[in-house]
């Protein structure tokens, strides 16, 4: 007898559901997406209860009609692929056709739409449909999804909290408004407005609906092609970053992705710009032929496969440290005015026969101010030219400044002049635009690091024999790994053997290696070579021992220096390829500006006060 059976479809849906359907964001995920497919220039996502009772997505797309409208729920049915050839040229975000039947299989759906005229309405219940009828002509779709996992306790049993689901919604929105920035956005929970765009096709706008006016002025823009891949769009000054890597958007053709080797490259081009443990904020779009890469990978359509990968990354890795590199860097203080207490705030209304005071609303004196103005940079290379420019939210430029660009020109930090110390620890400059505040440890680390660096790069092929040679002990597994990486270390002059079981002795090191405690520095250097064995990769590698012996040698805090310190420390921080953070990330320098310190002493706007 057999015992292999062709499955029941609704048993099938509820499996499926269990890849597409993982909580009320997958739900969000594909209803809008499919609105997108269908050409809507707005789209609207009403919640009640972050989408554990309901789920409504309202848009203004082409619609369907009756036919399609039933057979939309029905497994592996898709508008938009019709053979094998179009799988490998996707230019749509959905195309599996089994995201509304999985939906509809554990939960109920409420849909209404129409191609703008008569419509027609639908109404299923646990994959199963329960009405159709005459709908509305109102042009477009409109789909309700309720009490999902109704069917299916034990998915239930196992959602998150309401907040943890209205946070996984409200992060996707974010990142789908910011791959479309041409459509209108809005998100609604309990009808409370969390999130809502313009669709001007301004991703800079739509980045500050999102993260707010301060994080937009600090974004830069980045542009750069090769032969086979497209990249534009945003990324923050370094001084911008987040604690997670979530704020990391990589968008291809798009389509909202998740990519490692990605996300670890743009990381690694804030190298020494930022801490280690903290991330930027990016915005990039790949546009790239579809052949090229392949999405059909997950039912969510979230991972992704490249070919030729190794010539994104180095495109993605090329342009953000040109961007970076070639943009000054010290954050600067800026004053705020302190808004005045609603109670204090009062509008005079001129009339015919009398004046009267009438208190401003409240919620005017939380508006930001309509225009953003944003500074941006492009290097032209066939005139030699650096253009600073500034772009309004509406994306006109307000200020074009064109200047010689001198690419060997390393004094990329402006001139400044030390004045004085305060606590042992920053150093006081000042030019004709204000006044500069140095953390001499972390200036004399990047200085260090720079040098330390370059030095190892270049090894010397001198060294310094050792009056005494240093014997270090090993476990027998990091004996194994030091001995299959020994060449690395003999490469930078040290003159290193195997001495006894497990065992290595150092009779001569660099001369480059700072004085002090050569031991603690020599077995610093070991461990590092040990702790990378896998990939190992050398300039990694030199970045860690140059990072590692530039803090050991830097300045202290609580140290003073003389004068003529001070002006060597500067001089050399001017020098530095990147002048503005330590190897670690930290900032070397900030800046007041003179109309912000004369803002703090009230001097502002008195001119006559001397």
């Amino acid at each position: 007898m057999s015992v292999i059976k062709v499955m029941d479809e609704l048993l099938a849906n509820k499996i499926a559901a269990g890849e597409v359907v993982e909580r009320c964001a997958s739900v969000v995920k594909e209803l809008v997406e499919n609105s997108i497919d269908a050409g809507s220039t707005e789209i609207k996502v009403e919640l009640i209860e972050a989408g554990t009772r309901e789920i409504k997505v309202i848009d203004n797309g082409k619609g369907m009609d009756e036919s399609d409208a039933t057979l939309a729920f029905s497994r592996h049915a898709t508008s938009k692929i019709d053979d094998e050839e179009g799988l490998f040229r996707l230019t749509t975000l959905g195309f599996r056709g089994e995201a509304l039947a999985s939906i509809a299989s554990v939960s109920k759906v409420d849909l209404k739409t129409s191609m703008g005229d008569i419509g027609t309405h639908v109404v299923i219940s646990g994959g199963r449909i329960d009405t159709i009828e005459k709908g509305d002509a109102r042009k477009g779709t409109i789909i309700t999804v309720s009490e999902l996992f109704y069917n299916t306790p034990a998915r239930l049993k196992h959602m998150k909290s309401l907040y943890s689901e209205l946070a996984s919604i409200t992060d996707y929105m974010n990142k789908l408004s910011l791959s479309r920035p041409d459509i209108r956005f809005s998100l609604k929970n309990n009808d409370n407005l969390i999130l809502q765009t313009d669709g001007t096709n301004n991703t800079l706008k739509t980045i500050k609906s999102i993260y707010g006016s301060d994080v937009a002025r600090k974004m830069l823009q980045i542009k750069g092609e090769n032969a086979d891949y497209e990249i534009e769009g945003y990324i923050s000054s370094p001084e911008v970053h987040r604690s997670s890597r979530n704020n990391m958007i990589t968008l291809v053709n798009g389509r909202i992705v998740r990519n490692q080797d990605i996300n670890r490259t743009i990381n690694d081009s804030y190298h020494s710009y930022k801490p280690d443990n903290r991330y930027p904020i990016t915005v990039i779009h790949i546009t790239v032929d579809p052949s090229v890469i392949d999405v059909n990978i997950h039912p969510t359509k979230m991972d992704i496969k490249f070919s030729k990968m190794d010539t994104l990354l180095e495109l993605i890795r090329e342009n953000i440290k040109k961007t970076i590199s070639n943009k000054n860097l010290i954050p600067e203080v800026v004053v705020k005015e302190p808004r005045p207490k609603y109670e204090e705030m009062t509008l005079n209304l001129t009339r015919e026969d009398s004046n009267i005071e009438m208190p401003i609303p409240k919620q005017e004196l939380d508006l930001e101010p309509q225009e953003l103005i944003v500074n941006n940079f492009y290097f032209d290379e066939d005139k030699k030219e650096t253009v600073t420019y500034e772009v309004d939210t509406t994306g006109d430029i307000v200020m074009e400044n064109i200047e010689p660009y001198n690419q060997y020109d390393e004094k990329v930090m402006p001139e400044m002049y030390p004045v004085g110390l305060v606590h042992g620890t920053y150093i006081i400059c000042q030019n004709e635009k204000g006044m500069y505040i140095i953390d001499q440890h972390a200036a004399k680390e990047r200085c260090n690091y720079e040098l330390f660096k370059k030095q190892m790069g270049n090894p010397n092929v001198a060294s310094t024999p050792l009056l005494f040679p240093i014997t270090i002990e090993l476990s027998n597994t990091e004996f194994m790994i030091l001995k299959e990486n020994m060449h690395i270390l003999r490469d930078l002059k040290f003159n290193i053997e195997e001495f006894g079981i497990n065992s290595v002795i150092i009779k001569e090191h660099p001369a480059w290696l700072p004085d002090g405690n050569i031991e603690e520095t020599i077995r610093k250097i070991i461990e590092i070579v040990i702790a990378t064995e896998k990939n190992f990769d050398i300039e990694k590698f030199n970045e860690k021992v140059a990072t590692m012996m530039s803090c050991k040698q830097a300045i202290k805090a609580n140290m003073n220096i003389t004068m003529e310190e001070m002006e060597a420390l500067v001089t050399d921080l001017r020098k530095c390829k990147n002048p503005y953070n330590c190897p670690h990330g930290r900032p070397t320098t900030i800046f007041y500006s003179t109309y912000d310190m004369e803002k703090l002493f009230k001097r502002s706007g008195f001119d006559n006060i001397k």
